[in-house]
């Protein structure tokens, strides 16, 4: 099959399984969004959820974040992995939203890419979630299924990124990014999965794949469990 009819019928079964996919992040506005997805870098969003209503009560936009002092927004976000970094970076990126940018967030992939923690893929979420600007951040999900799908041999996420792009259509990016974060983790999880009972692995992965990822499962399983 080639892989822009398996990414039609991929499509298919995310529209029936998400058809209104939610965004996993809580946020209000494109500000509460870029750093809700700044504190999601090695955190759970379910860590993020938690974190954010306290740190959105301190400062709820970049001109009320710039004047906390960084040990303010440490202490709201400690709890975050890499929380001593991402403080630093809050403060930086608010002061320069509310000095260069009247505190708003640009809506400009350079723009957003220039601000401190913002990488390539924290810039996406917030074009395509908060500005409706096509987009396909790639996360360990996407780059997880997409290599399972056959859609990407890319070892990077930025291959795999320009591989997805040209299987979707442009105006389905940002919608399809969130179906597969979401399928990713309700059916589609990194360990112990079962290719064979999946609805998109079961006839998207090849017979090699399927076959070592079995394997590899029951490697795991033979693993002696450490003493508690």
């Amino acid at each position: 099959m080639k892989r822009a009819d398996k990414a039609a019928r991929i499509q298919a079964i995310l529209d029936g399984l998400y058809p209104t996919p939610p965004i996993p992040l809580e946020h209000v506005d494109p500000f509460t969004l870029l750093v809700a997805v700044l504190l999601s870098a090695q955190t759970t969003d379910a860590r993020v959820n938690l974190v954010t209503p306290g740190l959105f009560a301190l400062a709820p936009d970049a001109a009320a974040m710039a004047r906390l002092d960084e040990a303010q927004i440490l202490a709201a976000i400690r709890t975050c992995g890499l929380a001593p970094g991402k403080a630093r970076n809050l403060r930086r990126l608010a002061q320069i939203l509310a000095d260069e940018h009247g505190g708003e967030v640009p809506a400009d992939f350079a723009a957003l890419e220039r601000l401190p923690g913002v990488g390539h893929k924290t810039a996406s979420v917030v074009m395509a979630q908060a500005f409706g600007v096509p987009a396909f951040p790639v996360d360990t999900h996407i780059h997880r299924c997409a290599a399972r799908w056959g859609l990407s041999r890319g070892t990077t996420v930025e291959r795999t990124e320009s591989d997805l792009k040209r299987v979707f259509p442009r105006e389905a990016w940002s919608r399809v990014h969130l179906q597969i974060i979401w399928f990713g983790r309700e059916h589609c999880p990194a360990l112990y999965h079962d290719l064979r009972g999946c609805p998109i692995c079961a006839w998207a992965a090849s017979g090699a794949r399927i076959a070592r990822e079995a394997a590899a499962n029951r490697a795991l399983r033979r693993r002696p469990q450490r003493a508690t």
